[in-house]
């Protein structure tokens, strides 16, 4: 089994190596270790840190794309260069790396496709009660989303095997964190989650500039999320808003016209029909976007299949460079 740690970074010169030489190297059951670092248009002195501390690979990115960008980049990378579990960290060394053998544990056993790290919140000194109190709210809304149990959904640190990191596909320019779980449990990949422990932070999160700042993005990617992977219930849902008092005015219509000729209570009638018409629009839409849901899951579908040959080609492909070298030495 070949393990890839991938780090994003941006601007990390400072952690990057602490980082990187926290990485266990020799984990039971697997039988190399290596780390990729994914520079997402850093200005400093990240790359050259990063290969002296020991990273493997460094992917660089043309310019700044986004904490999701970097993320699917390094995952696409990964598994072109043979990886069978993808393990993700942050480049600030928040997340403890000696876990990495217990977040891999449930893949090597077979009981999961992806396993998310739970920190433990309520310990973690640097969060504010507010911040702690989002947390558990954002990972229940992403547990209703998904259907996963996921106590820690914006943690960063995950595993993927092979199959699971070639199925997803991130289109959220923000953060993978909550899209990759809502996508994973819609697809049915299964996932589980593991306790893992954190190091003391040494610096606050670029990711957003404030709480408020937060909620606002977190509740955009999971509408957007939710959008695009259950587009029909979302749009029966917002029909049956419209429809349900459009309904309830033409029943109050029909009463008043029995009994008394409906004088005066045309203007009901008037709005019943505006609400069952957009209704009736939103229950179309809801079609049309479902039939483009399911051509875009054959299209992953594809894409996965490619991303999967590629991997699985790279990884004969690599061993077989390597008994060459070892023969002409």
């Amino acid at each position: 089994m070949k393990l890839i740690v991938q780090i994003p970074a941006l601007n990390e010169e400072a952690t990057i190596a602490e980082t990187i030489q926290a990485i266990p190297r020799d984990i039971p059951g697997v039988q190399s270790v290596e780390v990729l670092v994914i520079d997402d248009g850093s200005s400093d002195r990240t790359v050259d840190v990063a290969w002296k501390a020991g990273a493997d690979y460094v992917l660089r990115m043309s310019s700044h794309v986004g904490l999701a960008r970097a993320f699917s980049a390094g995952i696409e990378e990964a598994l072109l260069l043979g990886a069978d579990v993808i393990v993700n960290t942050d480049a600030d060394n928040q997340y403890c790396a000696d876990d990495i053998p217990a977040l891999i544990e449930p893949i090597r056993k077979r009981q999961a496709q992806i396993v998310v790290g739970a920190r433990p919140i309520t310990e973690i000194e640097s969060f504010s009660p507010l911040k702690k109190a989002l947390q558990r709210l954002g990972s229940w809304v992403v547990r209703r989303a998904s259907g996963a149990e996921i106590p820690d959904a914006p943690s960063g640190f995950r595993a993927y095997s092979r199959d699971a990191a070639a199925r997803l596909c991130v289109v959220n320019t923000y953060t993978y964190t909550l899209e990759t779980i809502i996508q994973a449990g819609r697809k049915r990949i299964p996932m589980t989650s593991v306790p893992v422990r954190v190091n003391t932070v040494t610096r606050p999160s670029r990711l957003f500039r404030g709480i408020r700042e937060y909620v606002s993005r977190s509740a955009r990617t999971i509408l957007r999320v939710f959008v695009i992977y259950a587009p029909l219930q979302f749009f029966l849902t917002l029909a049956a808003i419209f429809a349900l008092p459009g309904l309830f005015g033409i029943a109050r219509f029909l009463v008043f016209y029995v009994t008394n000729g409906g004088a005066g209570h045309i203007q009901s009638l008037v709005l019943s029909g505006v609400l069952l018409a957009m209704a009736t629009i939103l229950f179309a839409v809801g079609i049309l976007a479902d039939l483009i849901a399911a051509n875009r899951s054959l299209l992953e579908d594809i894409r996965a299949r490619e991303l999967l040959r590629a991997s699985r080609q790279s990884a004969s492909v690599v061993p077989l460079r390597a008994a060459k070298a070892a023969e002409n030495a």
